[in-house]
């Protein structure tokens, strides 16, 4: 407990953007954030009043850092989960515990769990040789989809071998560098979904609106929220899913479910324990934010109203190929003067090719109008030039 405020201690191991975005909410609840940072000029390690400079995988910086607090929470799923064990057997608050985070950590524990308790998955089987990927491409049909079991995310780890002659040449190289995999069947998907739940300690759900989610090359693009076209029917489902998932796993905070549609109903993707890029409309969006929530789960307080205040498309910020000479300063002068209406979350980070530098969220009425105007805003932002003939004059 802080004694200067009266309230209880979140410290949130991980320095990235979603620490920045927590640190925000945090502000509003009489707190500020503690952080465990692997750098000074990690993005939370810019704002927060409190970082600690510490690895996730050093024991003793994680136990010095949680003597400090009253709940330990993460930005990453990448703390070990040996780690999180001892800490919570010497009496540390952890959300979510580590029982329940194995499952966002392990693609493949995951799958196990989900499918063994009837919850819709794909066709996959554990990989510990070329043969088991060849057997079930011979009996799914080819491509099929390969993954890293641990540590993928944003394309990474993910690989989709069009036949018994690529899985020869790819599998033995990932096997031999130490990567564990799981192949699955490759699903016929209309588009991407997630659901975004959280749950408490004592119990209480609560979900966000159904959103679409727009990937290319593997990286989130674009959220539009609410998702277009899904009736209150898949809408019921996909949230009931995601609530039940939460239950049954043990999860405290935020949980993310991505979802694939397909022609035959709902299927799982993947599973991510914290808050998430597709929840980032909600700063805008929503009556209470992702990061606000999870707060408010990992503390035991009642969840806030989850709303939706106005239809929203968030557009991720990608570094460009190379660095625009204009500086973001000025980038963001000119954005302001042509899209006032525009919510720019800028993380603070280096620009490199492809890193997430921050997303842009528009809100209004109608979303097909809203789209254009915020991939030209987020586009502008990481490239300092307008799409489709847009110009600064």
């Amino acid at each position: 407990m802080d004694s200067r405020t009266g309230l209880p201690v979140v410290g949130m191991v991980g320095g990235g953007q979603l620490a920045r975005m927590t640190h925000q909410a945090a502000i509003s609840l009489g707190q500020s954030l503690r952080v465990l940072a692997a750098d000074e000029n990690d993005s939370a390690g810019l704002v927060a009043g409190q970082v600690t400079i510490g690895h996730h995988t050093d024991l003793d910086a994680l136990r010095a850092f949680a003597a400090g607090v009253d709940v330990l929470t993460f930005d990453h799923e990448h703390v070990p989960g040996p780690h999180l064990r001892t800490l919570a057997a010497e009496g540390v608050v952890v959300r979510p515990g580590p029982e329940a985070l194995a499952f966002a950590q392990n693609k493949l524990v995951m799958r196990e769990r989900l499918s063994a308790t009837g919850f819709p998955c794909p066709p996959y089987t554990a990989v510990s040789e070329v043969d088991d990927v060849l057997k079930f491409g011979a009996a799914h049909s080819w491509p099929v989809v390969l993954k890293a079991t641990q540590g993928g995310y944003d394309g990474r780890g993910v690989w989709m071998p069009g036949s018994a002659d690529e899985a020869r040449e790819l599998v033995p190289e990932l096997l031999a560098g130490g990567t564990d995999l799981l192949v699955e069947q490759r699903v016929d998907m209309r588009r991407e979904l997630s659901a975004l739940v959280a749950r408490s300690p004592f119990g209480q759900g609560a979900a966000w609106p159904v959103v679409e989610t727009v990937q290319e090359e593997g990286i989130n693009t674009e959220v539009l929220a609410p998702a277009p076209g899904l009736t209150p029917e898949q809408v019921d489902e996909a949230q009931d899913l995601a609530l039940r998932i939460a239950a049954e796993l043990g999860v405290v905070g935020l949980l993310a479910v991505e979802l694939f549609e397909t022609p035959g109903g709902l299927v799982i993707n993947e599973l991510a324990m914290r808050p998430h890029n597709s929840g980032h409309w909600t700063m805008d969006g929503s009556a209470t934010s992702q990061f606000e929530q999870h707060l408010r789960a990992v503390l035991d307080y009642p969840l806030g109203t989850t709303n939706l205040r106005s239809p929203t498309v968030m557009a991720n910020v990608l570094g460009a190929p190379e660095t625009p000479k204009m500086s973001p300063d000025e980038r963001l002068h000119h954005l302001f003067a042509r899209f006032p209406d525009a919510r720019a979350h800028l993380y603070g980070k280096g620009e490199r090719p492809g890193r997430k530098l921050g997303h842009v969220n528009l809100v209004g009425t109608d979303i097909d109008e809203l789209r254009p105007r915020a991939r030209l805003a987020a586009h502008w932002l990481s490239h300092a030039e307008w799409l489709d003939g847009y110009r600064i004059h």
